[in-house]
């Protein structure tokens, strides 16, 4: 990416000859001097945490806006900081983004102004969870599998093959009840966990979409969830908290993500991952554009940078997720390498049904919205 800090008409003319891609920028103005930006833990880093990691500095020399980051833990959280405003960008999950479309919170990206648009994943630029009626409300910017952790001690270094071990109470490899050791997620998209896992073992329920769920469905999915309960230590949200619940409070499996997978294995505990044979729920995170963003040239020039800059791969390394650009596996713009991508599962697309918000109008008929889901999910962590 090419200087942005002598933004003069000049300096301007150059960098949109040099950038032709970039020259309807100049209608937006020149760069504000920040973006801010609501991200997933881990997301957006500068090298604080790890100094190998740092996708932040050259942006900021390079452009002049400094980048401001306000981590959230849930989609709901994500949504809620949206709704207050005075955010530029959000990387929003899929349970997220079409509420935030529907909410007018956020603006139709002109791809015109992202000059690497070209380079994302086929499967992923005109997905549902960001394009609506042809129009794209967002970039791409990573994707994963919920994963389910385990602690390899406990499971004899042999990998469970069913999500059973979190929604049925049994007796672990190590001889012990699993009730009290596992973990679920603080989110109402878990419900779709649950119904993924009937699609396998209740067929007669006729699940196609754990997103799409007639109230029957719905209700089996409930009652799923409320025998998981009697299991769970705690519902986690916060990724850091489960990183010390895995290694101080006995908790040997639970849904995760390749994050915290990671960091506990750079630790040496005795942790790995899988995805069971049903399957998993994922996320494919977008960044998505304020209808009112203070900064929408830096925002932009994010967007950007997020698709050409080492972004992408090392990303993909310090999260364990994959690139929504598939060449940033194997073109050494970061520390990313094929095997790394098949690691992360860059090979289980097909495998993984990512989180959508769901919606009452749906292929089956009458389905549970989604704002059904928060309050009947609450009820379920408080015993109801």
């Amino acid at each position: 990416m090419h200087s942005f800090r002598l933004m003069g008409v000049t300096a301007l003319s150059l960098l949109f000859s040099l950038q032709p891609g970039l020259a309807q920028l100049a209608a937006l103005g020149e760069p504000e001097g920040q973006v801010d930006i609501v991200a997933w833990p881990g997301y957006v880093e500068r090298g604080e945490t790890d100094a190998k990691f740092d996708w932040v500095t050259a942006f900021e020399e390079q452009s002049g806006c400094k980048v401001n980051v306000k981590t959230a833990n849930t989609s709901d959280e994500m949504v809620a900081l949206m709704n207050e405003g005075g955010f530029d960008l959000v990387t929003a999950s899929g349970d997220a983004s079409l509420r935030l479309v529907a909410g007018k919170r956020i603006q139709p990206v002109n791809v015109d102004l992202v000059p690497s648009w070209s380079t994302i994943d086929d499967r992923l630029k005109d997905a549902p969870w960001h394009t609506v009626n042809g129009v794209h409300y967002g970039v791409p910017y990573q994707w994963g599998p919920n994963v389910l952790m385990y602690n390899t001690d406990v499971f004899k270094d042999a990998a469970p093959t069913s999500w059973n071990v979190v929604f049925e109470e049994m007796t672990l490899p190590d001889g012990k009840s699993n009730k009290g050791r596992v973990q679920a997620y603080d989110g109402p998209i878990h419900i779709a966990d649950a119904a993924q896992y009937l699609m396998a073992h209740k067929p007669e329920l006729g699940i196609t979409s754990p997103y799409a769920l007639t109230e029957p469905q719905y209700a089996a999915a409930l009652d799923l969830l409320r025998q998981q309960r009697e299991l769970v230590s705690r519902y986690w949200h916060d990724a850091f908290i489960q990183i010390d619940d895995f290694k101080n409070e006995g908790v040997v499996a639970s849904g995760s993500w390749p994050f915290q997978v990671n960091l506990l294995k750079s630790e040496g505990q005795p942790v790995a991952s899988t995805i069971p044979e049903e399957g998993a729920t994922g996320w494919a995170d977008t960044l998505m554009l304020h209808a009112e963003a203070p900064h929408p040239t830096c925002a932009y020039l994010w967007m950007e940078h997020a698709l050409s800059s080492n972004l992408q791969s090392d990303l993909s390394v310090w999260f364990g997720s994959n690139p929504v650009v598939p060449a940033a596996c194997t073109n050494g713009s970061g520390m990313q390498t094929k095997d790394g991508c098949s690691a992360n599962g860059f090979d289980d697309f097909d495998r993984i049904r990512f989180w959508t918000t769901p919606v009452s109008a749906c292929e089956a008929g009458d389905c549970v919205p989604y704002y059904r889901w928060v309050s009947d999910y609450i009820g379920v962590i408080g015993g109801r």
